[in-house]
């Protein structure tokens, strides 16, 4: 259901898989168990009424799949590519330092794999990828809208207790998504 020409949302920030793969590990700090419980409580319900109201044609919940893996299957399914802006993805607490020291569930990597030939990385790293493609418990969801109300749409998700983010936006395509 994305078309071409709309803001992408995401409504909770990535890094639940290496977090929890960090606490199996025995390695997880303190403020990132929290970032990551409090994460999972929250529900998807508030999320997913403003997604509506706002008139959102495509949304899904961001899960096992990691961010890269669901949103493409969204593009290819709606002919459209997708730009994602990097730097306003929101990640957890310490979840770029738990990857760098090679804390990554291997669901992750599976996923990096089975999306690399939908993804142009431009010039981001392997972390930044694995970040992108990390399996997510109780993760956000990601949805598209009309450019216009994207602003209106963040504004209403962080007054109701929403971490949201824009994150990108599509255009006619086949399916693509490319890291900006």
């Amino acid at each position: 259901g994305l078309q071409g020409g709309q803001d992408l949302i995401l409504t909770k920030p990535l890094g639940i898989g290496v977090i929890t793969t960090a606490i199996k590990a025995g390695t997880v700090d303190d403020e990132s168990l929290e970032g990551a419980i409090n994460s999972m409580e929250r529900l998807n319900d508030v999320a997913s009424r403003v997604a509506v109201s706002a008139g959102a044609t495509g949304a899904t919940d961001v899960t096992g799949f990691g961010l890269l893996g669901h949103l493409g299957k969204m593009t290819k399914a709606s002919g459209v590519n997708a730009v994602l802006h990097v730097d306003q993805i929101p990640f957890l607490p310490a979840a770029r330092q738990y990857v760098e020291d090679g804390i990554v569930p291997g669901g992750t990597r599976r996923n990096l794999a089975w999306i690399a030939d939908q993804v142009d990385e431009g010039s981001f790293s392997e972390i930044d990828l694995l970040l992108l493609a990390d399996a997510q418990t109780s993760g956000g969801l990601v949805f598209g809208v009309d450019q216009d109300k994207s602003s209106d749409v963040c504004a209403e998700l962080e007054e109701q207790g929403v971490i949201a983010a824009l994150i990108g936006e599509t255009d006619a395509g086949e399916g693509k998504i490319s890291l900006r």
